[in-house]
């Protein structure tokens, strides 16, 4: 399975962004091979509107199955839901080589969206 994490930037040691729609990028990991790809947000960054409906999207197009951010608001929250994504949260300063290793482990909360 994919999962995706928003990024702060391109690397394992790179910290979650706590924010979905304007996330810098989003870092996609297969956790059958644990190869990480990194997708540039930079478009949604300065959007007026649509930016988290725009990201979910983004996060669609990769083959995610699952989500890891600070929080993800309702519009995009319910496209992601529609496309089967499950979403969980993961506090601030926590870098994306952690996160990963906590969603394997299960440790990690469910948003309900």
């Amino acid at each position: 399975m994919k999962v995706a994490f928003t990024a702060q930037g391109n690397g394992w040691y790179e910290k979650v962004d706590l924010r979905f729609g304007r996330a810098k990028g989003f870092f996609i990991v297969d956790t059958e091979t644990d190869q990480a790809e990194y997708l540039d947000n930079t478009q949604n960054l300065e959007a007026a509107h649509g930016a988290g409906t725009s990201a979910a999207q983004s996060v669609i197009n990769t083959g995610a199955g699952a989500l890891v951010s600070g929080s993800v608001g309702p519009k995009a929250g319910s496209v992601l839901k529609a496309a089967g994504i499950e979403v969980y949260t993961v506090e601030g300063g926590t870098t994306l080589k952690d996160a990963y290793n906590l969603f394997k482990q299960g440790k990690l909360k469910k948003q309900v969206l």
